[in-house]
């Protein structure tokens, strides 16, 4: 398995975990456990693919579905056993939006070789299945907090694009230009992370899956 595929597996994992533990906060049954953990971790991936008019990934494996299957289940009955979901939440979604935002850039990049398309499906590939998850649960959003998200990237040169030739750029991803990518997206969980931890939970707790 290579460093995509890699990245491509650990951010559909952790965002179908979000999902599960959004149903656990809402008391659903395992289907609604099934549907928002499968919703949330191929639902960025599904809508990066499909403006890309590439084959629907989930749809040429289907282990990713079985993964937000396997994930859905495992939180069904471990989730109330945790002694609080939020956080848990905010290190699982702060480590899924990094996974994807290098993975979709990347991807656009390889496909068209646009700056500006890497750009559109970085974001969109890390943020629209927490988007879906949080309409589907009537929950506050947390993907769209400017003051989580948005921070000045450091200095350098960007970990997927340089301002050579539009073709030298998309042979440049890969297992290389994935590793560049890959400090950047940590210190972006950290940021994100960090900045989240300040804010009180915006979710009520309620019943045997409520959160502290």
């Amino acid at each position: 398995m290579n460093p995509i595929e890699l990245l491509d597996y650990a951010g559909v994992t952790v965002f179908a975990a979000t999902g599960a533990l959004a149903a656990s906060r809402k008391q659903l049954d395992i289907i609604g456990f099934l549907f928002l953990a499968s919703v949330t971790g191929i639902g960025g991936g599904t809508f990066r693919d499909i403006i890309l008019n590439l084959p629907v990934f989930w749809i040429a494996n289907s282990g990713y579905v079985m993964i937000c299957a396997v994930v859905a289940m495992f939180v069904f009955f471990a989730a109330h056993r945790l002694e609080s979901r939020w956080k848990l939440l905010l290190w699982l979604d702060a480590v899924g939006l990094a996974a994807f935002s290098v993975m979709g850039a990347a991807k656009g990049l390889a496909i068209t070789g646009s700056p500006v398309v890497a750009v559109v499906t970085g974001v969109l590939t890390a943020t629209f299945g927490g988007i879906l998850r949080d309409m589907l649960a009537g929950e506050p959003s947390v993907a769209p907090e400017t003051r989580n998200l948005c921070h000045r990237r450091p200095r350098g040169r960007h970990p997927v694009y340089n301002r050579r030739s539009r073709r030298t750029a998309a042979a440049r991803i890969g297992p290389g230009g994935l590793r560049r990518g890959i400090p950047g997206a940590w210190r972006r969980t950290q940021i994100r992370l960090g900045l989240s931890i300040l804010q009180k939970p915006p979710w009520p707790a309620a019943g045997r899956h409520s959160v502290k």
